[in-house]
């Protein structure tokens, strides 16, 4: 966590991808130690809103110093709502990067599954990039047919994709795109809503399948001194001395025998 630093950031450009889904690249030092599925501490200019917004790093690029997030939108007197009204050349409180990341080298030489759902598609990417395996299925779920960030997945290897309405790929989720397509892997790596990825789980330890999750929650303070983000797990927490995981910490990736969804 020694590389997590406050800083005043600066938008390169902000994009609309899909209904209430922006996509806004920074300048930013944090670009350099960025790791998949760590996140940064977003801050807006509203003096009433003191907690900073939690956002998955969607995408890096280090040599240029540059780093993206990918978000939703959650409604009109918003955080989020703040963030996508910046324009390139605003500046932009932020902290990062925080959390701890996908533990990547687990997947030499393996048949992998990068599974993302909903909002949890976005830090997808930048483990599709990172990764080194035998073999990379990348398995992302939609609502509709705005498969948003479906061109830049399919630079990076086989896509496979579910929608809830069936306008796109195999109807329903992640999970059924599986199912249906009989696919099988020896390593996952997923991150969505809690409903997903507690049936990722359960395929996973039926099959015993090592799989790393990344859970989502809504934080405060972003660095594990609040306590608000927990979940139930497995082993005692040093800190507080009870079977409670704190997910911006010691998450937001853990193994899933580790945690409880």
């Amino acid at each position: 966590m020694a590389d997590r630093k406050k800083e005043r950031a600066q938008v390169v450009s902000q994009e609309m991808l899909a209904d209430g889904i922006y996509s806004m690249w920074l300048q930013t030092e944090a670009a350099g130690t960025a790791r998949a599925g760590q996140f940064i501490s977003l801050y807006t200019n509203d003096a009433g809103k003191l907690l900073p917004r939690p956002i998955s790093i969607c995408e890096t690029a280090k040599e240029s110093g540059k780093l993206r997030v990918v978000y939703r939108v959650t409604g009109e007197n918003t955080g989020t709502r703040q963030f996508s009204e910046l324009k390139a050349g605003d500046r932009i409180d932020m902290l990062g990067p925080l959390g701890n990341g996908f533990p990547t080298g687990r997947a030499a030489g393996k048949k992998v599954f990068l599974m993302g759902g909903g909002i949890g598609v976005p830090p997808i990417l930048e483990l599709s990039r990172q990764i080194e395996c035998g073999k990379k299925q990348i398995i992302v779920g939609y609502r509709d047919s705005q498969t948003f960030l479906r061109d830049e997945f399919e630079q990076q290897g086989e896509v496979y994709i579910s929608t809830e309405d069936g306008s796109v790929g195999t109807r329903g989720n992640v999970m059924d795109t599986v199912k249906e397509l009989g696919l099988d892997a020896e390593i996952i790596y997923a991150c969505g809503p809690a409903p997903m990825l507690r049936a990722i789980k359960a395929y996973a330890e039926a099959g015993q399948i090592e799989c790393y999750v990344s859970l989502e929650e809504r934080m405060a303070c972003g660095i594990g001194a609040c306590l608000a983000c927990v979940c139930k797990s497995k082993e005692k927490d040093p800190h507080s001395n009870v079977h409670n995981k704190r997910i911006c910490k010691d998450g937001p990736v853990f193994l899933s025998t580790e945690v409880e969804i």
